[in-house]
């Protein structure tokens, strides 16, 4: 979860809660505060500004579904922020607790990405460990068919911290707990997304850092409805060479999120990557799933959503 960084929901931003730091490192809010505050509605915000020209600006075709990330704004209550993304042009929400899916429906979006538990170790407990899949495949096991039943494509979930492992017997462990739960993911018709972070800056020891890894556990457990969150902030960190990276491995990716490196901030000039040119990747590989925006602003936070909307309208 991801935020998960430094306060996803269960990803708890993407610093995905509980131990292990936060997605950002200097001080701003973070997934992982975010999964441990829950799902907190803030009042007395009407100095939030909505993006602008919004309503009277033509929303660009794409050929790509663009959801955000909730952690990343957090404080803006949640309907306000849904009907401000509907404008801006996004087809959902990401990284949400199933309290909230039925509430982003009502304007017309989906959560592109659910969580399937508020824990605060979401991020560091993951797959990598036998001794885990009996915890995680109940959580699963419980909010697959909720997720099917309420139009919800993907769910989240982690290798976990590395805590001594070898390679080996996490790619073992991983797969073996993730095959467990491929059936029923592939009955319901839900993706299960396990997440990519660097281990460099932001999830220290945390096992899932390179594709290849992941690519392999993909590989194993050889499901359509078992993919990788492909988490471009973080790659880019651990490995560059983005968008041959994601050419060569399109088939095992479920899902993206995106954040300006360095700072995990707006996707605009300030930072390394040409996010225009992986959009362009993206979509020209033919990609149905969701790109979803994961950064924390550091200007007005809807006119950063809405100019990350238009660089990846390709």
């Amino acid at each position: 979860m991801t935020g998960r960084e430094s306060g996803r929901g269960p990803h708890t931003p993407k610093g995905h809660l509980a131990g292990g730091g936060n997605y950002e490192s200097d001080g701003r809010s973070s997934r992982r505060e975010f999964l441990a505050i829950g799902a907190v509605s803030l009042s007395g915000l009407a100095g939030l500004r909505p993006a602008r020209s919004s309503g009277t600006r033509p929303i660009p075709v794409s050929r790509l579904k663009q959801s955000a990330a909730r952690w990343c704004y957090q404080k803006i209550p949640i309907r306000d922020f849904a009907q401000a993304a509907k404008r801006i042009g996004l087809a959902g929400i990401d990284l949400l607790q199933p309290a909230d899916w039925a509430v982003v429906r009502e304007y017309g979006l989906v959560c592109s990405m659910g969580y399937p538990t508020d824990r605060r170790d979401f991020l560091t407990v993951g797959f990598n460990d036998r001794k885990n899949h009996r915890m995680l495949l109940t959580e699963l096991e419980r909010t697959i068919p909720l997720a099917a039943a309420q139009g919800v494509p993907n769910v989240i979930a982690m290798f976990g911290n590395r805590g001594g492992r070898s390679d080996a017997d996490a790619i073992g462990a991983s797969i073996e707990g993730l095959s467990k739960i491929k059936p029923l993911a592939e009955q319901h018709g839900v993706t299960v997304c396990v997440e990519l972070l660097n281990s460099k800056v932001d999830h220290r020891d945390y096992h899932g850092d390179h594709t290849a890894f992941g690519v392999e556990i993909m590989k194993g457990v050889a499901s359509p409805r078992v993919k990788l969150l492909y988490d471009i902030y973080h790659m880019q960190i651990m490995e560059g060479d983005v968008i041959r990276t994601i050419r060569d491995h399109i088939a095992h990716i479920g899902h993206f999120h995106t954040g300006g490196v360095p700072g995990r901030n707006e996707i605009d000039a300030s930072q390394e990557l040409n996010y225009r040119a992986v959009a362009t990747a993206i979509a020209d590989l033919g990609f149905t799933g969701f790109v979803a925006h994961e950064f924390v602003p550091k200007n007005d936070p809807l006119t950063s959503l809405q100019a990350a909307f238009e660089v990846f309208a390709v």
